[in-house]
């Protein structure tokens, strides 16, 4: 399937470049803030849009925000699958890669928390459109990590008593957790200690 990148820009359609650009500039300003305390004059004022091109794109804020975790879930469903599916080492390796990558990142950035975790409290209850979309982003986020446990254990890296589609949820609300606890306490402690349990979830054949 051919990606954006993947177009010249010669032949890029100018009305998506604007609707990307928008979201991609509200997404970098919603990570430091925020949605609540992000208005759209400074989304405007940061990409460099007129107020009225906005409304050409998106009906509201609210569905702006529905099309920026669409947008988030994409592209980070991409990395994951990118991660988890690569050829090299077993699945065990590649599922603790993946975590140490989570806890790495997020240890150095606890202000830039991932945006599915920093607006799922917020946005749960003031948007059901931006909830139905963080609900199914993260439970396509449990797929790739259910799909991953049950090829660890045909391989053999993984306990063949394990319950991929229990582990998965039950690992990723581990690490949801471990990345709020990191944001209050402005420290990797949270995350080293999820690092540690999923150690032991993952059990080794």
């Amino acid at each position: 399937m051919t990606r954006p990148t993947d177009i010249a820009p010669s032949h890029r359609d100018p009305r998506h470049d604007t609707r990307e650009h928008l979201l991609a500039t509200g997404e970098a300003v919603i990570r430091g803030k925020g949605f609540a305390a992000v208005g759209l004059a400074e989304i405007l004022a940061e990409a460099g849009v007129p107020k009225g091109s906005f409304y050409h794109y998106f009906k509201s804020k609210e569905a702006f925000g529905a099309d920026m975790l669409q947008r988030y879930f994409r592209d980070y469903g991409q990395q994951v699958h990118q991660l988890l599916g690569r050829p090299s080492g077993t699945a065990r390796e590649r599922l603790l890669d993946y975590y140490r990558r989570w806890a790495s990142h997020e240890a150095g950035n606890c202000q830039q928390a991932c945006l599915a975790v920093k607006l799922s409290g917020e946005v749960a209850d003031l948007s059901e459109p931006m909830r139905e979309v963080l609900a199914d982003g993260m439970r396509r986020v449990e797929l790739y990590l259910a799909e991953t446990i049950r090829k660890g254990q045909v391989e053999g890296s993984l306990h063949a008593e394990l319950d991929a589609d229990t582990l998965a949820p039950a690992l990723y609300t581990l690490w949801v957790g471990a990345e709020l606890l990191a944001k209050v306490q402005r420290s990797a402690r949270p995350l080293q200690q999820a690092l540690q349990q999923t150690e032991l979830m993952l059990r080794p054949a």
